[in-house]
């Protein structure tokens, strides 16, 4: 047994505002109070999940004060995804149109899986891969393709 919990994840940003707004039209409930900002911007905001999990973001400016190997990137992002899960399987396909609609790219339309789930990849403003997956259908789920 491991003492490590994972509670936390910082996503380094370009434009922290940007990304607080493509959060938000993913639906996260980001409240204005928990953003810090400077004079130069906004620099960090937390936001804690319901289960406990905190997604924050931070500027490059700050990163590069609490990491001293701190690389900044222009809309690099990961082959990571960041993944949330929705509900209801129309919510992944609305979400997805909504925010392709608002100019940032789609990595994987929405689709049915093989697990019964209705998935689909955004890229937020940095590039770094957004899932959304919704609870699995169980007559849904199919035999997994051979790899």
């Amino acid at each position: 047994m491991t003492d490590l919990v994972l509670d936390q994840l910082n996503l380094i940003c370009n434009d922290v505002d940007a990304t607080i707004s493509f959060y938000r039209l993913l639906g996260l409930d980001i409240s204005e109070s928990t953003v810090w900002r400077t004079e130069s911007g906004s620099h960090h905001v937390e936001v804690k999940m319901p289960n406990g999990f905190e997604l924050a973001f931070d500027s490059n400016a700050l990163a590069a004060v609490y990491n001293s190997g701190s690389i900044h990137r222009t809309n690099s992002g990961t082959r990571n995804v960041l993944s949330f899960r929705v509900h209801n399987p129309d919510k992944v396909d609305s979400i997805c149109k909504t925010l392709k609609e608002l100019g940032h790219s789609v990595s994987q339309e929405p689709y049915n899986t093989f697990w019964g789930s209705r998935y689909a990849i955004i890229e937020d403003p940095d590039g770094n891969l957004v899932g959304l997956m919704s609870e699995p259908d169980p007559s849904l789920v199919t035999d997994p393709p051979q790899i």
